[in-house]
């Protein structure tokens, strides 16, 4: 099993990366363009769909890889080289900074409040920045747990 643990970790975080790298370039710039109320309810909604289970299986499953990957390699050293553990590092620090920053941003987004287009745009500076650094831990961590590395 430990061989395949970076591969699922790996593969997890690539995915979950690519779910915040399409917020980046496609979802927020889009969302920035229409009124702050609408792009408000449209954020609202978006969170709102993301808590399913495929998407919560993905989102924890690939911090459990990631953790149990870390895990192995204090436990049994030799079993994972040290990219893969910078990479596992690396993708539970974005999921960290998901639970931190980016979900209490949404859950106070969905929340109102009397001045909307205050809120979105303080939504704004804050989530924006924090989804493009989870987004760029995700897929750099991805990538040190999915590198081949020569025998």
């Amino acid at each position: 099993m430990n061989a395949w643990l970076p591969v699922i970790a790996g593969t997890g975080s690539a995915v979950v990366g690519g779910f915040y790298f399409a917020f980046s370039a496609l979802v927020m710039p889009a969302l920035r363009a229409r009124p702050a109320r609408e792009a408000a309810a449209a954020m609202v909604s978006i969170n709102q769909k993301a808590v399913t289970a495929p998407f919560m299986i993905l989102f924890f499953g690939s911090a459990a890889a990631c953790a149990a990957v870390a895990v192995t390699a204090v436990v049994e050293p030799q079993t994972q080289p040290p990219i893969r553990v910078a990479g596992a590092v690396a993708c539970l620090a974005g999921w960290v900074l998901t639970m931190a920053v980016n979900v209490p941003l949404n859950n106070r987004l969905a929340q109102g409040g009397s001045q909307p287009e205050q809120e979105w745009h303080g939504f704004l500076r804050r989530w924006v920045p924090a989804n493009h650094v989870r987004a760029a831990l995700s897929i750099a961590g991805a990538v040190g747990l999915l590198i081949p590395l020569s025998p």
